[in-house]
């Protein structure tokens, strides 16, 4: 058993260090070697451990996005079982799906401030955001679009798309924690306070959302 452990306390090590050099660096600026001597392993465990360096990136982004996954999804159920047999209020599904994220302590944590930041280096990349995205976030977007839909009766897909795709934005950015609003507020505003952060993000997601169900109900009124 004490071996047993020895090897995941490495395995895990092996993961927080490639987690804290690909949010700082990117991918391609950090090599096996980097990660291995950071972790305080030889570079052959990092290898033996997770094979190549896509295959190491790929487990780092799994560990956390299937914990944030079920967080997301936990909200959301609870926000449509509380609704049933209504469709519930955009406010509450955008708030079901931020919250988790922004509220919960993990903020604080210097691991998943490392994951933040390379989520949103992953989402805003050409060349990762369209795949590693997809792979591992999608199926939770999906039914958050899907219940989202419901509360906007008449608003085009199209609509709920872009909407979602500013969402989306205002969600990258705040990951990413850069400091600008911190300079540009004269320090009102902090990029590390998350929970502040998601408070106004869901007022004003929500707010857009709503405003194409306006949009939609005056152009049924006209026709």
């Amino acid at each position: 058993m004490a071996a047993e452990n020895k090897k995941q306390d490495k395995r895990e090590a092996i993961l927080n260090a490639a987690e804290n050099l690909f949010a700082k660096h990117g991918y391609d600026g950090v090599t096996l070697r980097a990660i291995a001597k950071e972790a305080g392993v030889d570079v052959a465990l990092a290898n033996y451990h997770f094979g190549p360096k896509r295959d190491l990136f790929d487990a780092v982004l799994l560990r956390r996005a299937q914990i944030l996954n079920s967080w997301r999804l936990e909200a959301l159920e609870a926000t449509v079982q509380k609704a049933a047999p209504n469709p519930p209020d955009v406010k509450d599904i955008i708030r079901a799906y931020f919250e988790p994220l922004f509220k919960r302590s993990q903020v604080q944590e210097p691991g998943w401030k490392s994951y933040y930041a390379l989520i949103a280096y992953v989402n805003s990349s050409p060349e990762w955001g369209g795949t590693l995205m997809t792979q591992f976030f999608d199926p939770m977007i999906h039914r958050f679009l899907a219940v989202l839909k419901t509360a906007l009766p008449g608003v085009p897909d199209k609509s709920v798309y872009w909407g979602y795709h500013c969402l989306s934005g205002a969600l990258t950015l705040a990951f990413a924690q850069t400091g600008r609003i911190d300079h540009l507020s004269n320090d009102l505003c902090k990029s590390d306070d998350l929970p502040d952060a998601c408070d106004y993000i869901v007022d004003f997601v929500a707010a857009g959302f709503s405003d194409m169900i306006a949009a939609s109900e005056k152009e049924t009124a006209t026709l």
